[in-house]
């Protein structure tokens, strides 16, 4: 392998394998009712699906990819995830119907666990507190990018080879990123400090880490924050479509919004190492909740359709600080778990997964052609999620200690 990348090229391949995730639903957008034409939805399987269950999947991948990272390391670990990932893709690029194409979203799901979870414990192991919360913001900063853009580029595919072009697309990325890694990034993880894989060993490391109270509180909040957004991303094109007849200038709407998390994490990045994880996640929650009730209001004033111009400027400071928030809380949650970073990225992000896939799918039921939805999920999320960070702020931060293989034996 060649020398070991610098600081700068670390960031930017976490950013294109973390990329990952978001580039999986994001370029999609522009095609689901492209897709809803051709594949004729079926109760209950709708096009909101396809975006809400890929998110479903990763909660089995992040269960699975964490212990693997923590036994075998973490390149092996991400590896195995993006063949998931791929095979996946393949699935869905030549998927005959809607609940195949939604298996395909599935198993991509479970793959794209690898890169999220195996970046995440990389990153926790070469870094710690403050200085992982800026790591992961200048990663979130670049990782933006892809939410900004990918639409747009989805879009000229779209037109150019239809949307099953997009899945051939996600098979380059995953090429791409797996490569990069094994070229020039080295092994984080030394044997001496791996975790056997033995179901009783992770059962006992899971329990623990559960049973802390301040991490499962952080996980729910993170939940509700991503919750929100992904209310967002399934019924964002429709959304823009009933409100206000946009479709082929959406992508340019989305990525005028995702320029609101882009610019959040910027600042998060310069000013969490001043001001500290919990202050910046106590601002991002005051605004949520702020701007969200703002939208709220206008959407009732418009009788569930606000101006745009209002629409816009809710949204955009609701992203603004859901940027501040999705950096602060997992490093916050991942503080104490530095010994046992693998499993613990996995349940954080499978937990939050969880939460964020039920709370999606339960208020995008209720989407009804109208800006009230969305807006009142927002205001929810603010105001559950700020509840839960003021709770586990009051816990014990003591570190989980792991239980050992020698320990679990000598029992």
């Amino acid at each position: 392998m060649a020398s070991s990348p610098g600081f700068a090229e670390r960031i930017a391949l976490y950013a294109l394998l973390t990329a990952l995730t978001s580039f999986s639903i994001d370029a999609l957008l522009p095609g689901l009712r492209q897709l809803g034409a051709e594949l004729a939805p079926a109760p209950p399987l709708s096009t909101q699906h396809v975006i809400s269950l890929f998110i479903f999947g990763m909660v089995f991948g992040e269960l699975l990819i964490g212990p693997l990272s923590d036994a075998l390391g973490r390149r092996p670990a991400l590896m195995i995830g993006l063949g998931i990932y791929a095979f996946g893709s393949v699935i869905a690029l030549t998927a005959p119907s809607l609940p195949l194409l939604v298996l395909g979203r599935i198993l991509q799901g479970v793959g794209v666990a690898g890169p999220k979870i195996a970046t995440r414990a990389m990153i926790r192991d070469q870094f710690e507190g403050d200085a992982m919360a800026r790591v992961m913001s200048l990663m979130y900063t670049l990782f933006i990018l892809v939410p900004m853009l990918a639409p747009t580029l989805a879009q000229g595919l779209i037109a150019l080879a239809g949307w099953r072009s997009l899945f051939a697309a996600y098979l380059v990325l995953a090429a791409l990123g797996g490569g990069w890694l094994m070229l020039r990034h080295p092994e984080t993880l030394p044997a001496g400090r791996r975790i056997a894989l033995r179901p009783a060993l992770i059962w006992r490391n899971g329990g623990r880490i559960l049973a802390h109270l301040r991490v499962t509180l952080l996980i729910a909040a993170t939940g509700l924050v991503f919750g929100a957004q992904l209310l967002y991303l399934s019924t964002a094109p429709d959304l823009f479509f009933d409100l206000y007849g946009i479709a082929e200038r959406f992508p340019l709407y989305f990525a005028g919004l995702a320029l609101g998390i882009g610019l959040a994490t910027f600042v998060n990045a310069a000013l969490v190492r001043r001001l500290g994880m919990a202050s910046m996640a106590k601002a991002g929650f005051a605004g949520l909740i702020l701007s969200s009730a703002a939208l709220f209001a206008a959407s009732w004033a418009g009788h569930g359709r606000p101006a745009l111009v209002l629409f816009m400027a809710g949204l955009f400071a609701a992203f603004f600080s859901i940027g501040i928030l999705f950096g602060n809380l997992n490093a916050l949650a991942m503080r104490a778990l530095g010994q046992i970073a693998g499993l613990g990225a996995s349940l954080v992000s499978a937990g939050s997964s969880l939460v964020s896939t039920l709370f999606a799918v339960l208020l995008g039921r209720l989407y009804d052609g109208s800006a009230y939805g969305l807006s009142a999920g927002l205001l929810l999320a603010g105001l559950g999620g700020a509840l839960l960070f003021a709770l586990a702020l009051r816990c014990d931060a003591t570190p989980v200690e792991p239980v050992t293989a020698e320990a679990d034996r000598s029992r």
